[in-house]
């Protein structure tokens, strides 16, 4: 695989030097991006901008690095102007973010209510090694930019409206070439695309859609509660349809950090719901161009998965996802995976569909709607086996963590072909016993299911005499934790693999369980953030 890669780097670097001196590198091409260029002012509130003049290339440059989205880059749209002082009553600039590829402020407006204030195109020449900003490479990277869909994010909240989900419902402006509202940052936003987009972060963000809603917080906060506490729990199965409508936009980029959680107090348990923010990736154009085709296969840079009729690799639009999905999907059945997949194909009708799609500025949408339309169309209906695939990568391991809080894990080897989890919170502190979590897991789909105790005193019971099984992992984690293994599979191999530290814990190992005890602590680890 790495020799795989360092050939096409090698041929890359070949071409590069064979072409310096034709249409792969004009004049322009170190232009900064994100410079909207002005073709016509009709109003005071308004202007026609191509929001990434720089990004037109010539028929060989197109034919190495591949067309892309550029003609939507080129295309001329009409976009209202932004006022920092009379915006929403009057928008102050609370802080500018450290972003590696956009220029990005949080601002608030006269009501408390946060947004993000994102330009729409980017400069990745921060995500490389200092070594590479003054060559090539950094050329490579903001060209290819153009593979990404500029207006893609407007088509989601129509989409995401009809599918019953929370959203944000970002707006496009162009920032004037002489404004100075932003001071010591004004250079950053004049002459260029912004994304006005909703934060939820506070009560003033509160949406009718958001009535009993407690509070909000990131990913980040969420998961440390999660852990920290059996008291709050992630809604898993409005979390897999709000994947499914990554997958259906083609939105690779979904990692920890593009999601909110709405709150809402359920009695002594929080209860979390998915805000997907961050549509920049949606509508990718990658592969085509010689170039692009072969860095975006699945031997490089898989992730890379172009929007199209045809969802060819569920796999790719995972793989940022991987830590996320792994833990807020692991308790998802394969029939409820196509519950909420059929769900969400009769609510995405063509109608809805074709009212989405014609969010897009006229001028983009004549170029680009009659098919983005078709392949959304196509796509819902992939949707079933998309739900599987999805299904089946994640099945194959499943990792469950209890919280810093005394959990009981009951594992049951019911026959040779399933295996039941059950997680349990005991009644204690004023709270009632609950069940955390429930699955029966099939041999034929999962080869392994791992177990972390996190903190405090953890039980672990494992029980059924078969004569195969799933391989079954413990961690017992911090605290004096209590593992008892009951269970019995015929063969020689052990099915059931305790690791601990060897003293201040209670195990029976049984006739099936290894011993993987230790002195070390750091077998107590897991992860929780995903950094």
């Amino acid at each position: 695989m790495h020799t795989y890669k360092t050939a096409l780097l090698l041929l890359l670097t070949l071409l590069l030097g064979s072409c310096a001196d034709n249409d792969f590198f004009q004049k322009d091409a170190l232009a900064e991006p994100g410079e909207a260029g002005i073709a016509t002012a009709p109003g005071p509130d308004s202007v026609w901008v191509v929001a990434g003049r720089h990004y037109e290339r010539g028929w060989l440059h197109r034919l190495f690095w591949g067309r892309h989205n550029r003609d939507l880059w080129t295309t001329p749209v009409k976009l209202p102007v932004f006022d920092l002082a009379t915006m929403n009553g009057g928008m102050k600039v609370l802080k500018k973010l450290g972003g590696y590829q956009t220029s990005s402020f949080h601002l608030q407006d006269s009501l408390g209510r946060l947004y993000a204030f994102r330009s729409i195109d980017k400069d990745p020449v921060l995500v490389l090694a200092k070594f590479w900003r003054p060559t090539f490479v950094t050329n490579i990277l903001r060209d290819q930019t153009s593979s990404a869909n500029p207006y893609g994010a407007l088509v989601v909240p129509v989409l995401a409206e009809a599918a019953g989900m929370y959203h944000a419902s970002p707006i496009l402006y162009y920032v004037r070439s002489d404004d100075s509202s932003f001071g010591a940052y004004a250079d950053a936003v004049q002459g260029k695309v912004f994304m006005l987009e909703e934060k939820f972060k506070s009560a003033a963000n509160v949406l009718p859609a958001f009535a009993n809603v407690a509070t909000f917080e990131d990913s980040d906060d969420a998961l440390r509660k999660r852990y920290e506490t059996n008291t709050h729990h992630f809604n898993q199965r409005a979390f897999a349809r709000a994947r499914l409508l990554d997958v259906l936009l083609g939105d690779w980029d979904r990692h920890k950090g593009q999601w909110d959680w709405a709150a809402f107090q359920e009695g002594k348990d929080v209860r979390y719901e998915p805000i997907p923010k961050d549509r920049d990736q949606v509508f990718l154009k990658m592969n085509d161009g010689a170039i692009p085709f072969l860095a975006t296969s699945k031997l490089v840079a898989r992730k890379f998965s172009s929007f199209g009729p045809q969802i060819k690799d569920v796999k790719a639009l995972m793989i940022n996802a991987e830590f996320i999905d792994e833990r807020l999907l692991n308790e998802i059945s394969r029939q409820e995976w196509q519950q909420v997949a059929q769900e969400l194909q009769q609510k995405l009708t063509d109608s809805v569909i074709e009212r989405a799609v014609k969010q897009l500025p006229a001028p983009v949408y004549k170029l680009v709607g009659a098919d983005m339309t078709e392949s959304l169309r196509n796509r819902r209906d992939q949707l079933p086996e998309v739900a599987s695939k999805m299904y089946e990568v994640l099945a194959k391991h499943v990792t469950v963590a209890g919280t810093d809080k005394q959990d009981n894990f009951l594992v049951k080897r019911l026959d040779d072909a399933r295996t039941e989890l059950t997680v349990t919170r005991p009644a204690q502190d004023s709270l009632p016993e609950k069940v955390l979590y429930q699955r029966i897991f099939s041999r034929k789909e999962t080869e392994k299911i791992t177990l972390h105790g996190l903190g405090n005193d953890d039980t672990f019971l494992l029980e059924g005499n078969t004569t195969d099984g799933i391989l079954v992992e413990v961690y017992g984690g911090l605290g004096e934790d209590e593992i008892t293994d009951k269970s019995s599979v015929k063969g020689r191999r052990r099915m059931t693999h305790i690791y601990d530290t060897e003293r201040g814990n209670e195990i029976d190992f049984g006739t099936e369980a290894r011993d993987f005890t230790t002195r070390d602590v750091r077998v107590h680890a897991y992860d929780r953030e995903g950094n």
